[in-house]
């Protein structure tokens, strides 16, 4: 329940733009990273200080800042005054909790994401929020700790494979929002497999335990949905917005990325609408089997209550009784009672009751 509801760790009534960091700190110290290239040059490295970065943004090359870490303010206070960043947007990138959302300003374009995982130990999806800004010739991205799905991306900047080393940073911006999109398939592939692990095991063993793992993915998918929800209304912003961030030949690819999220989306809609069937098929065979029992007990039931009332009458302590001294009288009590239990099993056989 702790993904759905964040605890508010900004001092109430602070003025908006206060730079404090809200979230979990995934690193002891903050992590800079930059890639400068051109369609015939590369610079990799590692850097201490966000000013080495900067330092490289020229007209006519892309630079790539990737930082790992967001909780010193003391580095966004640097970078926002560097590149003219407003402190909403700062604030924005310091908030982990933040929704997905994307805003356009005049200098610079804002765009904050989820990127996903699938622990295959704990079966759950964890997060990770990715903020991005775009830039004139430069692309600046914030992650919360080290590691991502960015590595394909950095492997086709280092080979020189496709058209990204001779495109601008609005492609590279589209490169790794697709490549954010595209691990979400990943992640239904591993949700898919466990709904199919579940309709086995409801086929084959239905117990109690299955319906708390179909409580535990339905709880998966719709945190999967809040975090892949809003992503539809950032890339719908993207390619509607008049701006100058993206070229023409871009928005084409970012197209392609909008029909991804809305396939993942539907695919999402789709699993909720299977997990619901699996829930009604598990009730319906759990009903079912304890129909059959209390079918059994009925009829069990039922075939005693004569041999019981005949068992009662003869077990009455009175002196004058009929038979109660005549010598094949208990023999007769057995044939009796097999006889009517005998007759009643052939009559719910004949309704088809058994």
């Amino acid at each position: 329940m702790s993904r759905f509801t964040h605890r508010a760790l900004k001092k109430v009534g602070s003025s908006p733009g206060t730079l404090v960091h809200v979230g979990e700190r995934k690193l002891d110290k903050v992590r800079l990273s930059v890639m400068h290239y051109t369609a015939d040059s590369l610079t990799e490295r590692t850097i201490d200080e966000v000013e080495e970065g900067l330092d490289l943004v020229k007209e006519g090359t892309t630079t790539w800042l990737n930082i790992d870490g967001t909780h010193d303010v003391a580095l966004m206070e640097n970078i926002g005054r560097r590149q003219g960043i407003h402190p909403l947007t700062l604030e924005d990138v310091l908030n982990t909790t933040q929704r997905p959302k994307s805003e356009v300003f005049d200098d610079y374009l804002f765009v904050v994401l989820k990127m996903l995982r699938y622990d295959t130990d704990e079966e759950s999806i964890a997060s990770e929020q990715i903020s991005l800004i775009l830039g004139e010739n430069i692309l600046i991205s914030f992650q919360e700790a080290a590691g991502d799905v960015f590595e394909p991306v950095r492997e086709r900047i280092r080979k020189g494979k496709g058209r990204i080393r001779g495109f601008g940073c609005d492609y590279l911006t589209y490169a790794l929002i697709d490549a954010i999109v595209d691990h979400y398939f990943v992640i239904l592939d591993h949700v898919g497999r466990r709904l199919e692990q579940l309709e086995e095991g409801i086929d084959n063993h239905p117990d109690a335990g299955l319906l708390d793992e179909i409580h535990a993915v339905r709880r998966e998918l719709i945190y999967l949905r809040k975090q892949v929800w809003p992503l539809r209304d950032i890339i719908s912003l993207l390619l509607k917005e008049e701006s100058s961030f993206f070229s023409d030949t871009t928005r084409l690819f970012i197209r392609d990325v909008y029909d991804h999220t809305i396939q993942t989306i539907d695919t999402i809609e789709s699993f909720r609408d299977i997990l619901s069937g699996l829930q009604d098929l598990y009730l319906s065979i759990i009903s079912n089997r304890m129909n059959e029992v209390m079918k059994v007990l009925t009829v069990i039931a039922t075939i005693f209550i004569p041999v019981t009332f005949i068992a009662g009458i003869y077990g009455m302590n009175f002196t004058h009784m009929p038979e109660l001294e005549w010598r094949w009288g208990y023999p007769l009590f057995w044939i009796v009672v097999v006889a009517v239990v005998v007759g009643m099993i052939f009559f719910f056989r004949k309704k088809r009751w058994l």
